[in-house]
């Protein structure tokens, strides 16, 4: 088992919680994507447990990194408060995603079974977030593509003005004040992947 996450807490609690599962050989944890990477290198773990973002850095990146050095691990994203859409986690290379807020036999089932090959994906989990409509969701897309407004209208066949109407009415109902907040809120929500 490796576990990736920035706070000692949650390393503690998997650790223990996870050592006592007659099936967990070995647990280790890493506190960033480098010390993961040396971890996986050296202990080619069954199962990886990633967090969402882990400091600044993006889960699903550091998942697509160890699947490309560990190809056999299976990594189970995890987290407290984001949340990733099913195709982002695949895309990712994750076998399942979980939240920490799961009781602790409910993710120790998770772990077996993503251990075991199988994926874990909650059925029917509604997004989390502000309900967006289709046009806010291309914007949001575009705008996480790294697009300007006037590039956005012109893919959209939009006007500029209705493109940054369309942003201004994005930014209020994630709450954010501008695009780097608005993308990394909308990946959190599992609104982008």
């Amino acid at each position: 088992m490796l576990i990736v996450d920035d706070h000692e807490v949650v390393h503690w609690g998997f650790r223990l919680m996870l050592g006592e599962q007659p099936w967990v050989e070995r647990c280790v944890s890493a506190r960033n994507s480098e010390e993961a990477v040396t971890l996986a290198r050296r202990y080619e773990p069954h199962v990886a447990l990633v967090d969402l973002f882990v400091g600044q850095e993006s889960g699903a990146e550091i998942c697509e990194r160890l699947r490309s050095i560990s190809p056999r691990t299976n990594v189970l994203m995890i987290s407290g408060a984001g949340r990733i859409s099913p195709n982002a986690a695949r895309a990712a290379g994750a076998a399942g995603f979980i939240s920490k807020d799961w009781p602790a036999a409910d993710i120790a089932g998770a772990v077996r079974m993503v251990g075991l090959g199988m994926t874990v994906f909650r059925p029917h989990e509604a997004p989390q977030g502000p309900p967006l409509s289709d046009r806010e969701r291309e914007v949001l897309e575009a705008i996480a593509s790294g697009a300007t407004n006037r590039e956005i209208a012109g893919t959209l066949y939009l006007s500029p003005h209705t493109v940054k109407e369309h942003t201004s009415t994005l930014y209020r109902k994630l709450g954010v004040r501008n695009r780097a907040e608005a993308v990394q809120k909308a990946q959190r929500l599992g609104l982008i992947s």
